[in-house]
């Protein structure tokens, strides 16, 4: 036991100590660099692997799924296990699918309200585009790769965001987030098998299956 704990503490030094942290100006200039990759290849899918931790549970909620994005705000989210999910948005409604249950849940988007803040959110790994609006933004350099460190600045986000973790590799793909909330509930989400290739239109627009029960949360 001690020598585990030992290792993992020695872990922790050395990660640190490669930590360089970026002046103002290469923060910008990897932005930059950032855009003109998601500029060039615009759309994405991924496998991703997330754990919860919860204030109110005893063990940290395992989850995984796929993901599609195409920037700036078409989304497709697939969550596999025992409570499967599908969330989909074309960028003016979005949907919430529970098979298991055979209901869906839809909100329109663009009011500019706690909704479309917790979308940017869930989003802000995959679009980068203009994140200096949104966010604080420190990044230091870890090894090959990059993370950085964001702070929401609007008092809507503060809500329900304290703190996002992006950790990119070399290639300036998404590793690993890290979502704090508020109340201290944290989501690490890891990423793998990324891909750039094109994705068909459909797969950011939703039909509900006949006898699916639909409701409007927040009104129509």
């Amino acid at each position: 036991m001690f020598r585990t704990t030992l290792f993992v503490y020695l872990a922790l030094l050395v990660s640190f100590a490669h930590a360089e942290p970026l002046a103002p100006a290469d923060v910008k200039t990897l932005l930059g660099r950032i855009r003109d990759k998601r500029a060039a290849s615009p759309q994405m899918q991924a496998d991703f692997q997330e754990e919860k931790t919860m204030k109110m549970m005893n063990k940290p909620i395992s989850s995984s799924g796929k993901v599609w994005f195409q920037s700036p705000n078409k989304f497709r989210r697939e969550l596999k296990g025992n409570a499967p999910s599908t969330t989909v948005s074309n960028g003016q409604q979005l949907w919430i699918h529970y098979p298991k249950f055979q209901s869906a849940e839809k909100y329109t988007l663009g009011k500019r309200g706690p909704l479309d803040a917790g979308i940017a959110a869930i989003t802000a790994s995959l679009n980068l585009q203009d994140v200096e609006q949104t966010y604080n933004i420190t990044a230091s350099r870890e090894g090959a790769g990059h993370v950085l460190q964001l702070t929401p600045k609007a008092a809507s986000m503060k809500k329900m965001l304290q703190q996002f973790t992006i950790r990119l590799d070399e290639g300036l793909q998404v590793q690993r987030t890290e979502m704090l909330q508020p109340n201290g509930d944290r989501i690490v989400t890891t990423y793998s098998n990324e891909s750039r290739e094109a994705i068909p239109a459909s797969q950011f627009e939703f039909t509900p299956p006949a006898g699916t029960n639909v409701t409007t949360p927040l009104g129509g």
